[in-house]
């Protein structure tokens, strides 16, 4: 099972497809959605931050003005501090919040989301001389480097019972032991290590497929309404539709993550 698992992750192609495509024949009724009211963040590039003008910049920002243009309505975004983001769509602030606020159940229990935008794979990374030589189903004996306590590492344990896991406090303490040699390979979020192999290429790479595990790993990316506001969130989800068939979405994408995650 642990092979087959591994062998065949779900969503390989380099850019998945995470709408719903049958939401495309749903056009929303845009009467009640004059306009959308964004709130995000400024603390987490390159999703939502600011420039050295001050300006509100990043992929969520970018994604919010394509969702209200291709609905054609008014938009702002608003900034707000993390802490505070969350009670502020709450209590009123804005229509909808786009900045990574986790679909858990607490959440689900305040918020209705939309469909998920980005998903978020577990990814392993190599050193750059062996990423041509990598086979997930031949790690038996080989010493993966993961974050102490996080999904990854369960899944590690879980389907890689034969392999050597070392345990970091941090996945750029893991992914620095791999770059030492003090490991054969990572295994983590591969956003976070997008992050980190930007500012790394001539070491490490990504290597092998992404694995999609939305029960260990989180569903991903989407933006989150006041429960009941169905109106704003069919748009948003509509939208989400359109700007992956015309390119849109994968654009932005490209645009702001330059060491792609899939």
């Amino acid at each position: 099972m642990a092979l087959t698992l591994l062998a065949t992750p779900a969503f390989a192609q380099s850019l998945p497809y995470h709408s719903d495509p049958s939401a495309r024949e749903i056009l929303p009724s845009l009467t009640p959605v004059p306009a959308i009211r964004f709130l995000t963040t400024a603390d987490f590039p390159p999703f939502n931050f600011r420039d050295a003008g001050g300006e509100l910049i990043g992929f969520n920002v970018d994604l919010a003005k394509r969702i209200c243009a291709e609905v054609n309505v008014a938009c702002t975004i608003q900034a707000w501090p993390w802490e505070q983001a969350a009670s502020a769509l709450g209590e009123g602030q804005g229509d909808a919040l786009i900045a990574g606020l986790a679909m858990s159940d607490e959440n689900g229990a305040l918020f209705d989301f939309s469909a998920t935008y980005l998903a978020l794979p577990g990814r392993f990374v190599t050193r750059a001389a062996d990423i041509g030589l990598f086979d997930a189903n031949a790690l038996a004996g080989k010493t993966i480097a993961v974050r102490r306590g996080s999904a990854h590492e369960t899944f590690v344990t879980r389907y890689l019972p034969e392999a050597e896991v070392a345990r970091f406090d941090s996945e750029i303490a893991a992914l620095e032991a791999v770059e030492k040699g003090e490991a054969d390979a990572f295994f983590g979020d591969a956003m976070r290590a997008s992050f980190w192999l930007n500012e790394n290429l001539s070491c490490c790479g990504f290597a092998g497929q992404p694995y999609f595990r939305p029960n260990l790993f989180g569903e991903g990316l989407a933006v989150a309404v006041p429960p009941g506001n169905d109106a704003v969130r069919h748009a948003i989800d509509w939208a989400l539709v359109k700007l992956k068939g015309n390119g849109a979405l994968d654009e932005l994408y490209l645009r702001w993550f330059p060491v792609g995650f899939y």
